[in-house]
């Protein structure tokens, strides 16, 4: 069987507490790589943190979004990548010099993960913040449940050229109270850990599980589509240079031959402000009140 294209899917083993997810992304991975090309050890890291924020996304109930942001002391300084409710993604790697080894130590160096959750409709967003220890992103963000979310996480994660793809076990608490099943928890992660990078990427959804619980009943959801979405646009960079100082933004431009260009760090949209709307943007006699350092669209 085939591997369908930019989907989630849900799963229930049945007779036990544990609910799985699984995604697999290409279209989406492939329009990500073609606007911010990347080296292949860099755009693997990116692949899996895509694949991790969807699955993370899709144990939670929000109308805004979820952002994975990994910054380290590593050649690759930050990795961001958010995944909303509208199941919609969009991320970003940075890279300060060249790689010497494609292991996640070797790239990423010390520093710490933070996970922010923006549950829309102006509630409060949260966030939690765990360090960078461990042999692959994966374990990270399975340390980040256990000490900020206390629920037994196991996550998969696997990219190349051609598509992202995970898979996600999590034990939830028993209905009556009672203790969680502990026995079917370490059944069905033993049983999960036999899964390899080609059939998280090669599989088909229906396949993989058929493969790794052949002995056990999987309750399969309806997949939802994914789509690559980033929510940059003139308005927002608009918003983000009006709070600079006016004449640092119009030295700028100067320097760079009449016009300021900025750049999405996400798509890689190209916004020109000539000196005229660098003027417009403070309004007659303007002038921005505070210096800000420059965040993403």
């Amino acid at each position: 069987m085939g591997v369908d294209t930019d989907f989630i899917r849900r799963f229930l083993l049945d007779g036990s507490n544990v609910r799985g997810v699984r995604v697999y992304l290409s279209g989406v991975w492939q329009e990500m790589l073609a606007r911010n090309p990347y080296p292949a050890p860099v755009s693997r890291l990116l692949g899996q943190a895509l694949a991790g924020a969807s699955l993370l996304a899709a144990t939670i109930k929000i109308d805004g979004s979820l952002t994975l942001q990994s910054s380290g002391d590593g050649p690759v300084t930050m990795v961001v990548v958010q995944a909303t409710g509208a199941k919609t993604v969009r991320g970003m790697a940075a890279q300060r010099r060249e790689i010497a080894g494609d292991d996640f130590q070797a790239l990423v160096g010390a520093g710490h993960l933070a996970i922010t959750i923006d549950p829309g409709t102006g509630k409060e967003r949260y966030q939690g913040i765990v360090d960078l220890q461990g042999a692959s992103l994966a374990q990270v963000i399975e340390r980040y449940f256990a000490t900020s979310e206390q629920l037994p996480t196991r996550l998969w994660l696997a990219a190349d050229e051609h598509s992202a793809a995970g898979m996600l076990l999590q034990l939830l608490p028993a209905d009556d109270g009672e203790a969680p099943d502990l026995r079917s928890w370490e059944h069905c992660v033993t049983l999960a850990d036999s899964v390899t990078p080609a059939e998280l990427l090669g599989l088909g959804t229906e396949t993989l599980l058929r493969r790794l619980f052949h002995a056990d009943a999987v309750r399969l959801f309806a997949g939802e589509s994914m789509r690559f979405y980033c929510r940059c646009s003139r308005t927002r960079v608009s918003a983000m240079l009006r709070n600079m100082p006016k004449h640092e933004l119009m030295e700028s431009a100067r320097e760079q031959g009449g016009a300021l260009e900025v750049s999405c760090d996400f798509c890689n949209a190209n916004y020109p402000f000539d000196l005229p709307q660098i003027a417009a943007l403070y309004g007659v006699g303007g002038a921005s009140k505070r210096p800000l350092k420059r965040a993403p669209a």
